[in-house]
């Protein structure tokens, strides 16, 4: 068998494109959905909660930058950590959408698939704290390779994981199973964090990231253990692959005919711009206030209850009213805490702006995530998700490199930017967009 042919029976028998799908009434489908909930409401819980608590304990916002910038002084590097951290997931979705939809199981994709893309990664953090005291600098290009990897690949399974929980969970009862998710995921993230904070006090550099890192990695791959135990209700695909050509004709049909997904596009990438601050909090702080590791700690544990009180609210609120309000809070909050940051209070303060931060974040996740599963009919979802998330990472990718050069002439202009951008956000999303929910 030619490597050609050795490649093709791989990704066949990875994607499971050897077994057809059955052909099903959707009545039946429905009742398979209720029939598995709860049980995939648990394994989903279990993943989720494991998967947040490992970012959260290598927060991106506050440990992660805190530990570049032991190993170098540029701004352009934390500012790509902040570039791979909110938009590494994004920016590779639209270019896989179109497989994606073609395909019966999404399962499969998500697993075996994001086992070698997503998972494996984790582990070169770790062993890149290990190696700074051989030398610092292939250590960061290690470290940056790793959670690049881990990023992107989780953008490559990205719209095929949102299109298997949007097939499991009913729209009514999508927010409730995602924000009780992250919420205790950030929860025990919280501890997580003062669990940093005590490693990052208690052991000398590097070891002490080389023990948050190595919980962080095996904690991410613990939940792809629960992720695995997914019933997913499977479906027949479209029966027609799109070429190129008519998928990239396909996008600009949707963006140009869909005004009200348009809008909310414009809306949605400006409130990512408003985060071009967000990777820069920390080494501010450091730099203005001179403060110590373990504060850095503590304000990954503000940041976390505030995503925490995000993520819970957001998806109480986006069940009964809609995912459009909890987006616009999200721009106040971050309008608010990057205005506090701006004005350079005292420690206490910086504080409250990582708790409206975190608010700001877990909405955002919420939110955003699950309000673009609502603009399209199911077999048109990842095509919209892929558009959406790879357009906000468009805007992610940018802002925190507008952010860095912004930084490096002054704090109070970045902060000040940050802060209009957010306002300007809100006023789009309130004025621009109807949610999607309100037109069905």
């Amino acid at each position: 068998m030619t490597t050609t042919r050795w490649g093709r029976f791989l990704v066949r028998r990875l994607l499971q494109l050897d077994r057809p799908a059955p052909l099903r009434l959707s009545s039946e489908v429905a009742a398979e959905v209720e029939r598995n909930y709860r049980w995939n409401f648990t394994v989903n819980m279990l993943d989720g909660t494991a998967f947040w608590f490992g970012l959260n304990t290598i927060s991106s916002a506050t440990i992660i930058p805190l530990y570049v910038s032991k190993l170098s002084d540029s701004t352009v590097l934390i500012g790509l950590v902040a570039v791979l951290a909110q938009a590494g997931w994004l920016l590779p979705q639209l270019f896989v959408a179109g497989l994606v939809e073609r395909l019966p199981r999404k399962k499969p994709m998500v697993i075996n698939v994001g086992f070698f893309t997503e998972r494996l990664p984790t582990w070169l953090w770790p062993l890149s704290a290990l190696l700074v005291p051989f030398s610092p600098i292939a250590a960061l290009v290690l470290f940056f390779v790793g959670f690049a990897w881990h990023h992107l690949g989780a953008g490559v399974i990205g719209p095929a994981w949102q299109d298997m929980i949007a097939r499991c969970f009913p729209v009514n009862r999508r927010g409730r199973y995602f924000g009780t998710t992250t919420f205790i995921g950030t929860g025990v993230g919280a501890l997580g964090a003062l669990l940093s904070g005590w490693l990052l006090e208690t052991y000398p550099f590097p070891f002490n990231f080389a023990y948050i890192f190595l919980i962080a990695a095996i904690a991410i791959n613990v939940s792809w253990a629960f992720l695995s135990l997914t019933r997913e209700p499977v479906q027949p695909a479209e029966p027609s692959p799109h070429a190129p050509p008519r998928l990239w004709g396909k996008l600009v049909a949707i963006v140009k005919a869909d005004v009200n997904f348009r809008n909310y596009l414009i809306a949605r990438i400006t409130l990512a711009f408003g985060s071009m601050g967000l990777g820069f909090v920390t080494v501010a702080a450091v730099q203005r206030l001179n403060v110590s590791d373990i504060t850095v700690g503590l304000f990954t544990v503000a940041l976390l209850v505030g995503q925490t009180t995000g993520n819970l609210l957001a998806g109480w609120l986006a069940d009964r009213f809609g995912h459009k309000g909890p987006l616009e809070a999200a721009g106040l909050c971050a309008a608010a805490a990057f205005g506090l940051v701006w004005l350079e209070p005292g420690v206490d303060w910086y504080f409250l702006a990582f708790g409206l931060l975190g608010i700001s974040v877990g909405a955002s996740i919420v939110s955003g995530l699950l309000i673009v599963l609502e603009f399209s009919r199911p077999e048109q979802r990842p095509t919209y998700v892929g558009i959406a998330n790879t357009g906000v990472g468009v805007g992610s990718a940018i802002a925190p490199l507008v952010g860095g050069w912004l930084a490096g002439a002054s704090y109070g202009w970045l902060f000040a930017l940050s802060a209009l951008v957010s306002v300007a956000s809100v006023a789009l999303m309130s004025v621009t967009v109807k949610d999607p929910r309100d037109s069905h």
